[in-house]
């Protein structure tokens, strides 16, 4: 395409330098990342892996998400939450996911609480966006991933709060990395086309 046409060519397209060149890593930028998340399924299937992604790579969790769906009864937050330990077993010899008894039993544990917080606040999603702006992403102004915070007051309010109520493996870092995946907030880079 010329620079005429007001469209830039693949070649100049300018992302945020996490995506890389891994051809997954840039759909899941360009398409989920950053873009808000009012679905109370696609909640929990972050939950769940950001929750297995403590102390990995996003990346790590990326390539065994369909490993995590089969293995998660496709994120169907009743059906996990009624895991017994004959299921902690056979996510323990699943090889597609990461094989940690704390992460597995957390999430079966989060999936429990999950259900709670939809019954008192109507969704889960009423009850994590309730935090912030109501239902707008904070847009943040970033010019270059070193301004990317790990971690803010509000994902320490967050986290805190889900903590208290029992939840496991939702630390503030991993609160905020799921308000980025879920479009809480927008880390883009001011100049990435996904912004």
């Amino acid at each position: 395409m010329t620079q005429d046409s007001g469209l830039k060519t693949l070649d100049s397209i300018v992302r945020c330098t996490w995506a890389g060149t891994d051809p997954l890593y840039i759909k899941y930028h360009d398409e989920e990342w950053g873009k808000p998340v009012y679905d109370d399924e696609i909640l929990f299937e972050f939950l769940i892996l950001e929750g297995a992604q403590a102390g990995l790579s996003w990346i790590t969790i990326l390539r065994r998400r369909e490993n995590y769906r089969k293995a998660f009864a496709n994120f169907e937050v009743n059906k996990v939450a009624a895991f017994t330990e004959k299921d902690v077993e056979r996510l323990m010899n699943d090889e597609g996911i990461i094989r940690n008894r704390l992460k597995v039993n957390g999430a079966i544990t989060n999936a429990k609480l999950f259900i709670g917080i939809q019954k008192e606040f109507g969704s889960f999603s009423k009850y994590m966006w309730s935090f912030g702006q109501g239902d707008k992403p904070i847009q943040n102004h970033i010019e270059k991933m070193s301004d990317v915070p790990p971690r803010t007051e509000l994902s320490d309010q967050i986290s805190k709060d889900m903590k208290k109520r029992g939840f496991k493996f939702f630390g503030t870092t991993i609160c905020y990395a799921h308000m980025q995946a879920t479009g809480m907030v927008n880390d883009h880079l001011l100049n990435c086309c996904a912004r």
